[in-house]
């Protein structure tokens, strides 16, 4: 705040829970819940590009004259190029992943709408990671949004963090 006579200007999280859209006066509206969607299939659709190299099946004959065929990959590689496309992205590119920019969605802090920082992203991106790999976790973790009134999913809640319109 300025001296007398100085106009003052707020910052977007004072006024939070004060009235006006959901964030206070001058927050982003929640992102939509569709966009949010579509943007997060785009992203694993890219991700499922990035990591294809790493996941191959390959067919092989068998003494008996059969063919089978074998998953050959290194789900370690996958995972590492999942978490850091997801946290490098979220944390250094103002919240937003590939997808989230094409459809003018970003991550922030809740309630304050400040820029999500690295830490609070690599917890989002691991919970979803886990919560991916855990039978029916991931699943039930995105359906979150639906019934949230904040349309967090359970990994935003994990990391204090909110999807809004960019």
């Amino acid at each position: 705040m300025g001296s007398p006579g100085e106009p003052s200007y707020a910052r977007p999280w004072e006024g939070y829970g004060q009235g006006g859209p959901p964030y206070g006066p001058w927050g982003a509206p929640l992102a939509g819940r569709w966009r949010r969607l579509f943007a997060g299939l785009l992203d694993l659709l890219i991700v499922g590009v990035l990591t294809s190299p790493f996941s191959t099946t390959v067919a092989q004959r068998l003494p008996d004259g059969t063919v089978e065929v074998v998953r050959a990959g290194n789900g370690l590689m996958v995972a590492a190029v999942w978490f850091l496309y997801f946290w490098l992205l979220t944390a250094f590119w103002n919240g937003q992943t590939l997808g989230k920019k094409l459809f003018r969605l970003r991550v922030v802090q809740f309630p304050t709408q400040e820029p999500v920082t690295a830490g609070q992203a690599a917890v989002r991106e691991a919970v979803y990671g886990i919560f991916g790999v855990v039978c029916c976790l991931g699943v039930i973790d995105l359906l979150w949004i639906l019934f949230d009134g904040k349309k967090q999913a359970l990994h935003d809640k994990a990391a204090s963090t909110i999807a809004v319109d960019a």
